[in-house]
Order: structure tokens, then sequence, then C-alpha cells
């Protein structure tokens, strides 16, 4: 298998599309669409929920934990049992609205309106990537890919490690508010950003092709992507609001 054939997100690797359709239906951009659409209206809904439950008092740090810890163990199970993902993406949207309600809270209560902020950048960032690849100012090419995969590997593994550290009094500079902290932040920014044309990218080489049921699975790999690049900008921004 060829490495400059993947992508970075795990939803759009060859395990998940290799295979050739079977029925008369396949996976359509306008799908993809619809389910994404659906699947951030959940979140946002879920978001709303935890804001309300933070205005009465109510502690919501449970939720935060169990909606990262669920959508961790959701994505694990998709990428095993592929024809679950039309029950499996909703619950993950459902996790995940948890867990980004919950931060959105957090910053809106030290920052006001800093949420407001990051999800214009994401969504202005999301549009101006689509626009790119879509006039081909930005051509995905073998070496763009291996470069984008090559970084989002390693800004991974610097968080798995790091966050395997914490569980040891360890704190790793990249959770700090010091000039190489942001500069990370800023390289992961950017690498969520362009890990967007690869999505899109691979979407395209297998619309009208892959089975329907997949539509799901590319829905999915799209909010990993989106709810990264999301929270890397709110981070960014907060560190940002603090340094200075």
């Amino acid at each position: 298998m060829n490495i400059f054939n993947k992508t970075s997100n795990p939803a759009f690797t060859n395990y998940f599309f290799g295979t050739k359709n079977t029925s008369g239906k396949t996976m359509s951009v306008s799908g993809i669409f619809i389910k994404s659409m659906l699947s951030i209206a959940i979140i946002v809904i879920i978001s709303i929920g935890m804001w309300k439950l933070h205005s009465n008092g109510q502690s919501i740090k449970w939720y935060s934990i169990g909606g990262m810890l669920a959508a961790i163990v959701i994505s694990i199970v998709i990428s095993v049992r592929q024809h679950w993902a039309h029950v499996l993406v909703p619950l993950y949207a459902i996790a995940k609205g948890f867990f980004l309600g919950a931060a959105t809270v957090y910053a809106h209560a030290q920052f006001p309106n800093l949420p407001y902020q990051a999800i214009g950048i994401t969504v202005v960032t999301f549009i101006v990537m689509l626009l790119l690849y879509q006039t081909r100012i930005i051509v995905v090419t073998k070496k763009l890919r291996s470069v984008i995969i090559t970084a989002v590997t390693s800004i991974f593994i610097i968080y798995l490690i790091s966050w395997i550290l914490g569980f040891f009094g360890i704190k790793v500079f990249i959770w700090g508010i010091s000039w190489p902290a942001i500069i990370f932040n800023i390289l992961a920014a950017v690498f969520a950003s362009l890990s967007l044309l690869l999505d899109f990218d691979y979407i395209e080489r297998h619309k009208n092709r892959s089975p329907k049921y997949k539509e799901w699975l590319a829905t999915w790999g799209l909010l990993v992507t989106l709810v990264w690049l999301y929270m890397e900008v709110l981070r960014l921004m907060r560190k940002l609001a603090i340094k200075f």
C-alpha cells in the first residue's frame, strides 16, 4: 500500500475506502454534506445544553471527561465495525458535543467571546481550504501528502507522549504559554487546516465509487479534522490572551 494514497485523517485511509461498491448506491458529496450538517447540529445542540447546565451552577467536568473518553472508544469501534457507522457517527457527535461544550464553556468563562471567535476562524478556514482546493490554487500532490502526513503524525505522537507523561506529573512545554508552546500550537493549527485538503481530495477520489454507507465514515473523518482544528484555534487564542 502506497503511503501517498493515504490521508492524515484515519477515517480516510484505504482500510475504509479500498473496497469496491457492491450495491447500486454510491457515496456522494451531497450525502456527506447532509450527514455532516446533521452531526454538527448535534454537537451544537449538546454544547448549548452544556452551557445552560454551567449557567445553572452545575459541574460539567465529568461531562467533558466522559465525552472525550466516549469519543475515543467510539472511534475505535468505528474503525473495526464500519457498517455500524450510521449509528456510531451520531453517537460520536454527541460525545464530542459534551467534550467541546465543556471546553467552550470553560474558555468563555475565562475569556468571554473567545469561543465565538474560534468558531468563526474555524468556519472561515474550512471555506478557504475548500476554495483553495476547488480552484486548484493548492494542488494535492504526492509530496504535499507526504509532508502533511509526516507532520500530523509527529504532532499526534507529541500529544500522546505529553498526555502519558501528565499522569506522572511531568508537564510538557506544549501546554504552557511560552513562545515554543505558542509556535507548536500555530504549527498544529496550520497542519489541521492542511489536513482538510487531504480530506477533500480523498472524498473526490472516492465519490460515486465507494458504497453509500461510507458517507458516514467520510462524515466522521471531516468531524475529526474540524474538531481538531477548532480545539487548536481555541487553545492558541487562549494562550495569546493570557500572554498579552
